[in-house]
Formats: structure tokens, C-alpha cells, sequence
């Protein structure tokens, strides 16, 4: 995995001290691509505000954000690559930071990868966004864990019905909030505002932290019990 942006704090010397958390924005990416990922793809770009919005949020609180970037453009069947650039991010993050509770939220192939990789100590929590989660996909790793997957009604690139039968699956084991964004795209754009805010809201109430207020800090601070999926 490449260095993608990451908080200043992260690159100090005596780094682990202080540090009460961190968040693991991970990009998407395509199914197939042999092709090595750049800091100017879209995809790649798109997490610039997101991680932003999360770290806005957790300002004060002794977190860190960062931002990595996979090695290749794609998944590549059984290579499952980003599992395994992921998988090494998380190993360093404990060499850097030491025990700090890990929150991955990652979007489509990202999202996938984070949920493959949930079962690694470090993690606490994992959040997918417009993620890609096609039929049988694990879900044993997801044990103990907290999850929330938000999809987009009007998503064409990913299948949202795939997303909430993999929730369903997912709450034999894990804790488990599905969210519908009504109207929501693939990339996020369109109400990019609450995508951000839902993705910020579930890293503060994993981490213990007050919600900011509103309907979305509302629906992420409650315990994920009733398993119909909230519509924002």
C-alpha cells in the first residue's frame, strides 16, 4: 500500500503518543485492473473530502486519519490484492500507534476490503459506503465487531440489494446498521454532505464521542437492534 494523505501528526517521531484512535479511509477501485494506482484517480480523489469530514469530526479527540492508497487499480479475482495491501496497513498501524482501536471505512472495492479484513485485532469497527459485496461474501470475520453499510437508492455501478442481503447474513455475528441513502450515486456525489456526515458520525460514536446533533448523529448513536434499514 502507498502513502496517501495522512494527518501531520501521523509522520512525528513519538507518533503513538496521544493517539486514541485511527481511521482507515480506504478507496475503490475495479474488478479487474493490473494497473498501479495514482493520487489523481478519481476514485482516489474522491476520499479527499470524506477523510477530511471524518477527521473535522474527531478534531481534538487524539484520532488520526489516513489515508492509503492500494498498490494496483484492482481486486483481481482470488488475488483479492487490496485485502492484502490492507492487511499490512493495519500490521503498521500497530507497530506506529500501538493498541489504538482501528475504524476502516472504505467505499465499493474499498468497502470490500474492509470487510475482509475486519477480523484483523486492531479493528473495532468497519463501515462500507456504496460497497461492493457481491453474493458470498464472508462474514465470520465480522464477529464482535461494529459495522455499518450505507447504499445509495440509486447506485448503478454496485447492487444496494446485494449490500442488504450481506447485512442480513452479517447480523448472526456483528452488530450490524444499514443505511439507504434515497437517491444516493456510486460515487457519492450527489448528497455528498450526508454521506460524509454518516461516515463521520459512526468513526465518533465507535471512539465514544457525543454525537454533533441532527438526525444522523441520532441514528448512529443508537445501538444497531432493529434489523430493517433507516432511510436518510
Amino acid at each position: 500500500m502507498t502513502s496517501g494523505e495522512t494527518l501531520s501528526r501521523a509522520n512525528a517521531s513519538g507518533e503513538a503518543m496521544g493517539v486514541t484512535g485511527v481511521v482507515v479511509v480506504a478507496h475503490g477501485g475495479r474488478s479487474v485492473s493490473s494497473e498501479p494506482t495514482t493520487a489523481v484517480q478519481p476514485a482516489v480523489l474522491r476520499m479527499v473530502p470524506l477523510a477530511r469530514a471524518i477527521r473535522h469530526a474527531l478534531r481534538g479527540s487524539g484520532a488520526v486519519v489516513l489515508r492509503p492508497r492500494f498498490q494496483l487499480r484492482g481486486w483481481n479475482g482470488e488475488q483479492a490484492l487490496p485485502v492484502i495491501d490492507l492487511s499490512a496497513i493495519l500490521d503498521d498501524i500497530g507497530r506506529r500507534f500501538g493498541p489504538a482501536p482501528v475504524v476502516l471505512v472504505g467505499h465499493s472495492m474499498g468497502a470490500r476490503a474492509a470487510m475482509r479484513v475486519a477480523g484483523h485485532p486492531a479493528v473495532s469497527a468497519a463501515a462500507g459506503l456504496a460497497p461492493w459485496l457481491p453474493p458470498g461474501e464472508p462474514v465470520g470475520q465480522l464477529a464482535g465487531r461494529r459495522v455499518l453499510l450505507v447504499h445509495g437508492s440509486a447506485d448503478t455501478t454496485t447492487r444496494p440489494e446485494d449490500t442488504w442481503a450481506y447485512a442480513e447474513r452479517a447480523r448472526s455475528v456483528a452488530e450490524v446498521l444499514a443505511v439507504e441513502v434515497r437517491n444516493g450515486d456510486h460515487a457519492m456525489l450527489r448528497r455528498a454532505g450526508l454521506w460524509h456526515s454518516v461516515a463521520a458520525e459512526f468513526a465518533r460514536s465507535v471512539f465514544g464521542l457525543p454525537g454533533r446533533g441532527g438526525k444522523v448523529a441520532k441514528v448512529l448513536g443508537t445501538t444497531a437492534t432493529d434489523r430493517r434499514r433507516v432511510v436518510l
